[in-house]
Parts: C-alpha cells; structure tokens; sequence
C-alpha cells in the first residue's frame, strides 16, 4: 500500500465519525462506513474470528467481565477492599458523611481510576456522576448493607429521565456492592432507582429496587454481573447495549389494575447495535405476585431483547410478549428472541405469534447478544482490525 494512502486513512476515519454523537459507538452505519474505507485503501478485514488469549498481558482472563474492562479494573472488581479516594460514612467516620459532597471532589476527565467508597448504611440522596467523570469507581460494604435511596417520580413532576436514584454518565462507571432504591411506589408511575448512559460501565454484585422503569439502561455500552433488579412495568428499559448477567429479576406486584413487562427496549434504527440481552438469569416473583407478567414489550419499532441460558419461572405468561399499546400489534421490525431457557415458563409453544417473536433461535443468531457480540464486537475497528469470538459457553 503507497504511505501516501496510509496517511489517509485516519483522516478519511475522522471525516467519517465527527459529526456522531459523543459515545455513539453502537452505531453499526458507522461501522459499517469505517469498513468501507479501510477496504477502499486495501487494508485487509478478516472474517475469521480471533479467540483472545487466557494470558493476554500477563493477566489471566476471567470470563465473568467483559474484555474491555481493563486490568486495573478487574483487579478493582475483584479486591475485597480497594483502596478508596474518599470515603463516606454517615456516622463520621469517612472523609465525608454523603455521596454527594464526595463526588463534588471527583476531578474532570481523569484518565485513571478514581474510587469511593461508602461504608454501610441507608444514604437518602440522589447521586449524579456526570458526563465529564470519568473513571469514577463507587463500592460499598454489600448491595443491602448500602444503600441509596431516592424518591424522585413522575407523578410529583420529575421527568423520568431525571428521576434515578443514581445517574451515571461519565465514561467507564464502576459500581460494586450497593443499593439503589427509588421508594416512590407503584401509584407515582416512572420512578428510577438507576440510569446509565456511561459507557464501558460495569454494576457488580448491585441491587436495583423500584416499581416502574427501575432500571434505565439509556445508552451505550453496559454490563451487569451477579446484580438484583426488582420491578413491575418496564423495570429494565432503555436502548443501551447490555448484557445482564447471572442476576436475579424479580417483578413484583403492581398497582391496581396493572401487568408486569420486564423489558421495554427503545431501539429506533436499525443500524443501532442495541439490545437488551438477558443470559443465565434467574426470573422468580419478589412478593405475592398475581398479576400478569411478560418477557417484555415493545417501546420502539426496532426494540430487541433476547433472553438466554434464563431459568424463567411459571409467573411469565405462555404468551412471553405483550403489545406497547393494548390492541395494536408492533410492526414487524422488533426482534424479540429466546434461546435455551429453562424452567416452567420458558415453554415456547404458546409464544404470541408476531413476525418478530422468534422463541427458538439459532446458536448463531444467539451468539450476537452475548457480552462479546452486543457489548464488545465493534471494539476491534478503531484499533487492531480484528473480532474476538463469540462465545455461548
């Protein structure tokens, strides 16, 4: 290839990606566009997959995280007690006795990890990382031992996008062993114990406890690990690339006159590489649950879900899907998959019959929504021009 052409390419990559919104890699049009000019230069793509090695770096991989949480931060992930920035602590034993005076400390655009660390007991604030923090890591003593703890609702006029307990924006957010709660309860409608719109962002051994929407998966890249989520209509919502997985979903009863829908995805194109990917998650009721309960149902005219490898218990209706509007049936553009569930209400035969439901898909077609594929995939284009392999094991 003549130099005069290697120059060119990250100009040609630039052009293509500068007027994308910040964060927006889930986007496979731009991809897609990116692929097309390196072909145009001659630069070689490979179809063959690359597994990645056990030993990358002189770090042993382990398969519970996602690859592209950095060495650093596995370590972080896995220590029983890093070392912290900060500490909170409401009996004054910490630096500071809130979350949010500690995050007023957390310096700008930080390239390197930033931790805090919250001793146990119930914090009732409302706690937002913003856009510009980067990096920040918050642990806890447990995800019941700490605990925070919002109100904030719709019904009181707090739109829902503003209404979690925890907001989460800045870049590569870490939460490990904490609670996020939002006690508004089921008559005051969208009330959010989280939303995530941070990229790379990891929640580890975390409960997420509201009625509606508790759990605002807004954007970008997400990963939960061994997490609780407790809901009723639309608790895990959103149009982020996520995988959660090895958590216990439980709906709870709703309001009067209500059914439960664990997922609303909101996906409104089709390049979006979006989705919401449930893998070898347990779904049991929380409570005395009695009312309708559904895999999920459809925000947008793109939404995608699939649930995998799930134990799915007898409180899912045969049905699995149910309709954004009651009597109109979505379009044909949703994908709503499932794959090697098992228990009592993970039986396929009496699935909805929509074009877009499909509840026996391929190894194949599975393997897009797993933490390599979903969350990960497009991470090889900016760098080393390869894929990892996708993995169902």
């Amino acid at each position: 290839m003549e130099a005069a052409n290697h120059a060119a390419i990250p100009q040609e990559m630039e052009n293509a990606t500068r007027n994308s919104t910040e964060f927006s890699s889930n986007s496979l049009a731009i991809a897609t566009h990116i692929m097309t000019i390196l072909q145009s230069f001659q630069v070689p793509i490979h179809r063959k997959l690359l597994k990645f090695d056990r030993h990358h770096h002189g770090l042993e991989f382990d398969p519970r995280f996602p690859l592209w949480i950095r060495r650093g931060d596995r370590r972080l992930l896995q220590e029983e007690n890093p070392i912290p920035n900060i500490t909170v602590a409401k009996d004054g034993s910490g630096d500071f006795r809130t979350i949010s005076e500690a995050v007023e400390l957390i310096p700008k655009k930080k390239k390197t990890r930033f931790v805090i660390y919250v001793k146990e007991g119930v914090y009732l604030e409302n706690v937002s990382i913003d856009k510009d923090y980067w990096n920040v890591m918050i642990y806890g003593d447990g995800m019941y031992k700490t605990i925070v703890s919002g109100s904030l609702n719709k019904v009181d006029g707090t739109p829902t996008f503003s209404s979690g307990t925890l907001i989460a924006a800045g870049r590569r957010f870490i939460a490990r062993d904490m609670g996020f709660i939002n006690t508004a309860g089921p008559e005051k409608e969208q009330a959010v114990a989280m939303r995530s719109s941070s990229d790379q962002s990891v929640f580890y051994r975390c409960y997420f406890d509201a009625y509606q929407d508790t759990l605002y998966v807004h954007s970008n890249r997400q990963f939960y690990r061994d997490c609780h989520v407790t809901g009723t209509v639309d608790f895990i919502f959103g149009n982020a690339a996520v995988v959660l997985q090895n958590c216990s979903i439980q709906p709870r009863q709703p309001g009067p006159d209500q059914f439960n829908t664990i997922t609303a995805q909101s996906k409104t194109d089709p390049n979006q590489n979006t989705g919401i990917s449930i893998q070898r998650c347990h779904i049991t009721p929380f409570d005395n649950l009695t009312a309708t309960t559904y895999l999920g149902r459809p925000w947008k005219d793109f939404a995608t879900t699939m649930f995998m490898q799930s134990h799915i218990g007898d409180i899912v209706d045969p049905a699995g899907w149910t309709q954004w509007t009651q009597g109109v049936d979505p379009p044909n553009t949703i994908f709503y998959a499932e794959y090697e569930n098992l228990g009592p209400g993970s039986g396929i035969n009496e699935r909805i019959n929509w074009p877009g439901v499909k509840p026996n898909v391929t190894t194949e077609e599975a393997r897009r929504f797993t933490v390599e594929s979903l969350i990960q995939g497009n991470q090889w284009l900016p760098k080393d021009s390869m894929v990892y392999e996708s993995s169902l094991e």
